[in-house]
């Protein structure tokens, strides 16, 4: 039997009596928490406010995704499986096979767009008007849902993966935790423990290639926080300038499904990503430094050569035990 995929944006089914994952009618929904249980007790999230695009608040605990009994046993073994790699720290998420580790952010990251994609839908029937959504957008989580049916179904993404995952040793506070996403161009970070991850869950590795040198850099040396929250800013501004829509050939067979990335270049001459600009870079920087209290002019004193915490001058790797004592 083939294994067709299913894919909500056909219809838009957005409800809360579709599962989420595979358009089955629900009679009986079960809400599946978007961000995992164990997150929300071990962090104290329950009634904190999670920021949405249009700028209203939900507690942590109301962002959720209806499902069906066994997709929610599904998600459960994943998040079982990922948590344990989690609570044991950096090595063991190091080691963890990578198409698991992006199956359990995919679901964190489409799970928030699944309810941003809920709200924009209620203010739409509000206002009376007609439901408008981006096309680009609609290619970008189409896609990004389709890869998390891995989940379920038997799928092997061919030649290289859709989507770069890095995992960097952290010296955290006890007891932190930081989640950021940028859902427009799907890129997430997380701090905790003694670890920080970067995921570009649609990029086919471009944003690594990108970075090489300053990855190259680091390599595997325990990181301070601000040097990490220095790396996310690189990425997320880069995952700004990719300015390619990837494309892939899905072929659903009888026992597997097949994704093949298409090449980024094709028959686009530009650039893969467009101009770094560093007062641009500098402003993301800021936000992502904001904890030490940085301000803009102080990034980009120097406008051709932004302040950093990773390289020095001389283009060498700064130890965190060189970093200032007023920023540990």
């Amino acid at each position: 039997m083939i294994q067709e995929l299913y894919n909500p944006f056909d219809e838009f089914e957005f409800d809360n009596t579709t599962c989420f994952l595979t358009g089955e009618r629900l009679k009986n929904p079960i809400v599946y928490s978007v961000f995992p249980g164990w997150v929300l007790d071990e962090f104290g999230l329950k009634g904190n406010p999670f920021k949405m695009l249009d700028e209203s608040y939900k507690p942590y605990e109301e962002l959720t995704i209806p499902c069906s009994p066994g997709v929610k046993e599904r998600l459960e073994q994943l998040d079982a499986e990922v948590s344990s790699a989690l609570h044991v720290g950096y090595d063991a998420l190091k080691s963890m096979d990578e198409t698991l580790l992006f199956q359990w952010i995919a679901k964190w990251v489409y799970g928030i767009v699944f309810n941003e994609i809920q709200m924009g839908i209620r203010q739409q029937e509000l206002s009376g008007e007609a439901m408008n959504f981006s096309q680009v957008l609609v290619q970008k989580f189409s896609n990004l849902h389709k890869m998390l049916q891995s989940v379920l179904v038997p799928t092997e993404f061919e030649t290289l993966n859709p989507f770069s995952i890095y995992v960097f040793p952290v010296n955290n506070e006890e007891d932190y935790f930081n989640y950021r996403d940028e859902i427009n161009t799907l890129v997430f970070s997380l701090r905790m423990k003694d670890f920080g991850i970067i995921a570009c869950l649609q990029d086919n590795g471009a944003n690594g290639k990108y970075h090489e040198d300053v990855l190259a850099l680091v390599g595997t040396q325990i990181l301070h926080p601000i040097q990490f929250e220095e790396i996310c800013a690189r990425f997320f501004y880069s995952c700004y300038l990719f300015n390619r829509l990837p494309e892939y050939t899905i072929s659903p067979l009888e026992h597997k499904v097949f994704i093949e990335p298409m090449p980024l270049v094709g028959l686009n001459t530009r650039p893969v990503f467009d101009h770094w600009q560093e007062k641009t870079y500098g402003q993301v920087l800021e936000n992502f430094w904001k904890p030490w209290g940085f301000t803009l002019f102080e990034i980009i004193k120097d406008p051709q050569h932004p302040l950093s915490f990773i390289t020095d001058e001389a283009g060498g790797f700064i130890s965190p035990a060189g970093i200032p004592a007023r920023l540990k």
